[in-house]
């Protein structure tokens, strides 16, 4: 039996009555398991009678088990029974006495009401991207620069330049002038294939240690293609004038989908803060907690440790204000993940099963899986997840299309 004896906010008190036969029975079947697995003096592994065991252990030892057993059995089919969604619980009371029901208080912290802001009311401040003809000439040029080839030249090294070596080492690379340390592209430029350079070696301090014998092999530039008709057609377009407007459509539908992206973030962020909310602090400090899982993975990736980095944060006084923007960022995402699952609440979009399963390839072809491998990975908890991440998505984007 269970019943809520004090409800604030998210605060919930919770009152489990637990009868003395379930009781006696858990007891019971406590004492046998342990049994099999004490090896007491006289008897062989799991014959030894249960009064012996119990005076082997100590009954108040057992009880203490006893406790934690029963509330871990009674305690989800308490919270079920009272309609709660628990966030985090801890046992307050807990009283045991033999003969007698088990009666336990937890509070619990229960996931929040969350009503939202009159949103259809909304004006987002959001302006649409006009596509110019200084984008389009940008594009053109970038995609002049992607098409660029390495060729060889007969001259000495200029700046931009790819500059082919080989050490005294007998190792060979090539050097690009444009991102090679200072001291060794004064050592290159205006150097032409057979010349031989020594190229110093700098310590820590900047100072010259040794050089090293470097002849040059070969001296490449980047040779950019002419933005003209045969270009054009390298592109599968029927001419110049064809790939601009092929550029030009490409820009617009990359310009509508910031905007419409832009007016997402918009909405979210103003759904966001004017939502009423009364957030327990555990969920906060699950989220501070995977933002930090997060940031440890970034830095790993870089060789720094999470520990490490703290620390030189802590040395130049900057930890506290780590600390701040981190609780801050994480509200900020609880409260943006409340606000959608309350709108999909609200709007109940629907997904067809064939919508459903074209979402499920395209996720597949995003991380190089079929979607075999996909359905897998995720089991049948994951893909649940991700239907309901899915579906808040799709509300945000009816209630955009509402507010026109």
């Amino acid at each position: 039996m269970a019943e809520i004896l004090e409800r604030s906010g998210y605060l919930v008190k919770v009152r489990v009555e637990v009868p003395a036969e379930r009781v006696a029975q858990s007891y019971e079947a406590l004492l046998k398991e342990v049994a099999g697995r004490v090896r007491i003096p006289g008897f062989r592994p799991g014959k030894a009678p249960l009064k012996v065991v119990e005076a082997r252990l100590g009954r108040q030892e057992l009880l203490e088990d006893l406790k934690e057993r029963l509330v871990d059995e009674t305690y989800p089919e308490a919270v079920r029974e009272l309609g709660l969604l628990p966030v985090s619980a801890r046992v307050v009371e807990a009283s045991l006495e033999e003969g007698s029901p088990f009666v336990y208080v937890a509070e619990v912290e229960n996931y929040p009401e969350v009503r939202l802001p009159d949103w259809r009311s909304f004006t987002l401040e959001v302006a649409p991207v006009e596509v110019t003809e200084e984008m389009v000439e940008k594009a053109l040029e970038e995609l002049r620069q992607r098409y660029a080839e390495l060729v060889p030249v007969d001259r000495g090294a200029e700046e931009g330049d790819h500059v082919f070596v080989r050490t005294e080492e007998g190792a060979e690379f090539p050097i690009d002038l444009s991102k090679a340390l200072p001291h060794v592209r004064e050592a290159l430029l205006g150097k032409k294939a057979g010349d031989v350079v020594q190229v110093p070696v700098l310590n820590e301090k900047g100072e010259k240690v040794r050089e090293v014998r470097t002849e040059i092999l070969e001296v490449k530039t980047l040779q950019v293609p002419e933005l003209d008709e045969e270009f054009a057609k390298t592109l599968e377009a029927e001419s110049l004038e064809d790939l601009k407007a092929k550029v030009r459509e490409s820009l617009k539908r990359q310009a509508e989908a910031e905007y419409q992206a832009a007016r997402e973030r918009a909405f979210l962020e103003k759904l966001a803060e004017g939502l009423e909310a009364d957030i327990p602090p555990s969920m906060l400090q699950a989220e501070e907690r995977h933002l930090l899982e997060h940031l440890a993975e970034d830095l790993h990736r870089e060789g720094i440790a999470l520990e490490a980095y703290l620390k030189a944060l802590e040395e130049k006084g900057e930890l506290e204000k780590f600390r701040e923007d981190l609780r801050q960022e994480a509200q900020k995402r609880v409260r943006r993940a409340l606000a959608k699952e309350k709108l999909a609440e609200e709007l109940r979009p629907q997904v067809t099963e064939e919508e459903w399963q074209a979402y499920l390839q395209s996720v597949a072809r995003a991380y190089g899986l079929s979607l075999k491998e996909l359905r897998q990975q995720l089991g049948e908890r994951g893909l649940e997840r991700l239907k309901a991440s899915y579906l808040q998505d799709k509300a945000v984007r009816e209630a955009l299309a509402q507010l026109g």
